[in-house]
Formats: C-alpha cells, sequence, structure tokens
C-alpha cells in the first residue's frame, strides 16, 4: 500500500484587493502657502523680480507704446496709430537694409558656423597642448569687440602697405580695396566677424565632444572608419541636438549685427553694408534731438516679432531631428 502524496497547498487567493486609503488632499488657500514658506520665497525672489521687471520688461513695453507714437523724447508724444509701420514699409533703405542682413548672414552660415566645429573636433583629436589650444581659440572673445574692429581697420589698409595688402603681395596678389569697396565690404565684415565670435562656439563644442562615447569610435575604427567617416557618421549624430541650438543662435545673432558695420564703414560705402540694426540707429539717432524714435521702435517691435515667429517656427521643425 503506497502512500498517497501530500496534498499541495492551494496558493492563497486574495479575497479582494487592499486599497491604500487616499490621501486627503490639502486645500490650498492663503493662510497655507504663508505657512509653507510662499511669503518668505516671495521675499527673498522681489528684489530680482523687481529689477528684471523695471529694466528688461519695462523697455519693452515702453518701446511697444512708443512705436505707435511720434515722438523724439523732447516734444509731447502723438499717438499716431500704425503710421510709423507704414512710413518704415515705405523707406528704399528698409529693402536695402534687408538684404544686406540677409547677404551676411548667409555668409556668415556658411563660413562662420562649420569651421568652429571642424576646429573643435581637430583640437579633440590633439593629445597635448589641448589647454593651450582652447585658450588661443577664444582669445578673440576676450578682446573686446571695440577694439578688435579698430585693430582689423588697419589690417584692412587698402593702400599697399596694409597688414593683408603686404601678405597678399608675398603670393603676387594685387592689394584689395577691402572696406573701401561694395563688393568686398561685407565679406571683409563678415571675415571679422567669424574670428571673433568662433572662440565662443569652440569651446562649446569640445564640452558636448567630451558627452560621445568613446566606445562609438573604437567600433568605427574597427569598421575600418577613418577620421572623416567617424565625424560624419559618429560626432556629428551625437552633437545634432547641440548644432540644431547653435545654428538657430547665429542665425539670431547675423540678424541683429549691427557693431562692425557701424565701426567699419558705417552702412557704406553706397549703402553695402547698411543692416537693419544700424537703420534702427540712424531712424533714432541721425539727428541730436530729433530723432524719429517712433520709427526706430515700429522697426525694432518687426524685426523682433520676425524672429520670434522663425525661431517658434524652426523648434518645431527640429523637434523631432534633433532628439531622434
Amino acid at each position: 500500500m503506497t502512500d498517497d502524496p501530500p496534498a499541495l497547498a492551494e496558493p492563497m487567493r486574495d479575497e479582494g484587493v487592499a486599497r491604500h486609503p487616499q490621501k486627503r488632499r490639502r486645500v490650498r488657500n492663503p493662510a497655507t502657502w504663508v505657512r509653507g514658506g510662499g511669503l518668505s520665497n516671495l521675499i527673498f525672489l522681489a528684489p530680482m523680480l523687481i529689477v528684471f521687471a523695471v529694466f528688461s520688461w519695462g523697455p519693452i513695453v515702453q518701446s511697444v507704446v512708443m512705436s505707435f507714437q511720434k515722438t523724439n523724447l523732447v516734444t509731447p508724444a502723438v499717438f499716431v496709430g500704425f503710421d510709423n509701420f507704414a512710413k518704415v514699409l515705405a523707406d528704399p533703405n528698409l529693402g536695402t537694409a534687408i538684404v544686406n542682413t540677409l547677404y551676411f548672414a548667409g555668409l556668415a552660415l556658411v563660413f562662420g558656423f562649420p569651421l568652429p566645429i571642424i576646429l573643435a573636433v581637430l583640437m579633440s583629436e590633439v593629445k597635448r597642448g589641448k589647454g593651450l589650444y582652447s585658450a588661443l581659440a577664444y582669445m578673440p572673445v576676450v578682446i573686446p569687440p571695440v577694439v578688435a574692429v579698430l585693430l582689423w581697420t588697419v589690417f584692412y589698409d587698402a593702400s599697399p602697405n596694409g597688414v593683408f595688402n603686404v601678405i597678399l603681395g608675398s603670393f603676387g596678389i594685387p592689394p584689395q580695396p577691402w572696406l573701401q569697396s561694395s563688393a568686398t565690404a561685407m565679406p571683409s565684415i563678415v571675415i571679422e566677424a567669424t574670428w571673433a565670435a568662433a572662440g565662443g562656439s569652440i569651446i562649446i563644442y569640445l564640452a558636448a565632444l567630451i558627452g560621445v562615447p568613446p566606445e562609438l569610435y573604437d567600433a568605427a575604427e574597427v569598421d575600418g572608419a577613418g577620421i572623416w567617416r567617424k565625424i560624419w557618421h559618429v560626432t556629428l549624430p551625437q552633437l545634432r541636438g547641440v548644432l540644431f541650438i547653435m545654428l538657430i543662435l547665429q542665425v539670431i545673432a547675423t540678424s541683429q549685427v549691427f557693431l562692425e558695420p557701424y565701426l567699419f564703414t558705417g552702412g557704406g560705402p553706397n549703402n553695402a553694408t547698411l543692416t537693419i540694426l544700424l537703420l534702427i540707429y540712424r531712424y533714432a539717432f541721425q539727428n541730436s534731438l530729433g530723432g524719429a524714435y517712433g520709427e526706430a521702435t515700429a522697426l525694432s517691435l518687426m524685426l523682433a516679432i520676425f524672429l520670434g515667429v522663425l525661431s517658434f517656427a524652426y523648434f518645431k521643425l527640429t523637434e523631432r531631428w534633433s532628439t531622434n
């Protein structure tokens, strides 16, 4: 007679899932907000909020109001509605300024956008002296912009004894007019602006390159990829998000170029370097007491709206590309 196997214990069945008692919602009212530290936080934030409102939003609101007024900040302001916008749009110099600004932005993107990426990648491959090269690349950013422009004005001397013309003469190239010609003035400004702004972008790209996993480069090297294939298939895809941000920042910066055309040429020769911000400056300060501040703020408002819409559309179009 065999013993029956012991009966397997049946698994315990839950008669019901234990329900956690719901947490009672706290009623938010001024008293609980004060007891939770909200008032003390507001007191600490108040100085910063006041300064930000007075020095940031205050001028913005005032500019919007002034764009609908005829004023030179001396005589009483007169409300004129959209007359300032109509005068700006009818100004023949506006089309010239827009074309010149687009020309500058296009040249700056073609030459100034890929150059920092290339230099950053090359500097990341350097084994020794990387700190020295980084300091040298960032040096133009440290130099005050006005000093840099005045220094380059000496370099751009159109005479045969000018610094750049002497260098070109050693290769048998005749002297160039540089800033004195309508054809070469804007490219000359782009060269200086690229030199002045590339250092900051290089530092940002070098910091982003640190986050690229080295295993990806090792895998690409095992597959027989050379330096350019590693850059194209590993480096650039890993920097996609940073590249998209830097691109829109450069577009915004080049659309607001003012210092270089103002100091180099004053908008000349023959308005060849007249930009939108330089035109705004002429509206506001062309006369000592008779500046058309209403027209200047109207053009500034139109530029701000355009850049805002452009940035919004750009981020919407590149939202998926920058993250995939």
